[in-house]
C-alpha cells in the first residue's frame, strides 16, 4: 500500500482522536471538572489546587468558605501571589504536618490579605488584618500552629473573627 492510498485512512483515524478528545475537554468543561477531578473525584481551582469546605465558628454564627489547599512547600510558597482579586466567600489555607512557628510574607501578592493562625485544636490563635500587599515584612504567628487560613482583608472584622473562635475543614484527599 502506498502513501496514497493510506492518507485517506490515517486523515480519518486522527479526525475520530480529534473528536474524541474535544468531547472529553467539552465534557469537562461542561460538568467543571478538570481531568485530575475526574479521575479523583476533588474538586480543582483553575490554580490546580484542590478545593475544600472550611467552616469558621465564631460564637452561635457559623461562616462558610470554599478554599484552596496549599499541599506542599511549593504551593505554600505561591501562595495567593499574583493573584488580583478574591472573593470573600474564597480563601486559602496552608496545612501543616505538624505544629510549628509561622510566618507569612506579601511579597508578590498583590491584595490585603487577613492572615489567620490556626491550633492544632481549630481555634484561631491570631489575626494578622489587612497585610500590606508586596511586603518582605514577616507576620508572624504568636505561638506554634497547625495551619493558616487566608482571606481577603477586612473579612475578619466584618464576620467579626477573633482569637478562639473554631476553624474547620475537611480534606478532600483523606
Amino acid at each position: 500500500m502506498t502513501f496514497r492510498h493510506l492518507f485517506p485512512i490515517l486523515l480519518t483515524a486522527f479526525a475520530a482522536f480529534s473528536l474524541s478528545a474535544c468531547s472529553q475537554s467539552t465534557e469537562s468543561a461542561v460538568n467543571g471538572a478538570s481531568g485530575d477531578e475526574a479521575s479523583s473525584g476533588v474538586a480543582t481551582a483553575p490554580s490546580g489546587l484542590d478545593l475544600a469546605s472550611l467552616t469558621v465558628q465564631s460564637g452561635d454564627t457559623t461562616h462558610a468558605f470554599t478554599v484552596e489547599v496549599a499541599r506542599t512547600a511549593q504551593q505554600q510558597a505561591r501562595g495567593l501571589m499574583f493573584r488580583t482579586e478574591l472573593a470573600p466567600d474564597k480563601g486559602m489555607i496552608f496545612p501543616f504536618s505538624e505544629t510549628r512557628p509561622a510566618n507569612f510574607w506579601m511579597k508578590n501578592t498583590q491584595i490585603s490579605l487577613d492572615i489567620i493562625f490556626v491550633r492544632s485544636d481549630g481555634t484561631i490563635e491570631s489575626i494578622a488584618a489587612n497585610t500590606v500587599p508586596y511586603s518582605e515584612e514577616g507576620v508572624p504567628s504568636g505561638e506554634p500552629v497547625a495551619m493558616v487560613l487566608e482571606l481577603v482583608a477586612g473579612r475578619s472584622a466584618e464576620l467579626g473573627l477573633k482569637p478562639g473562635d473554631v476553624v474547620q475543614w475537611v480534606d478532600p484527599r483523606i
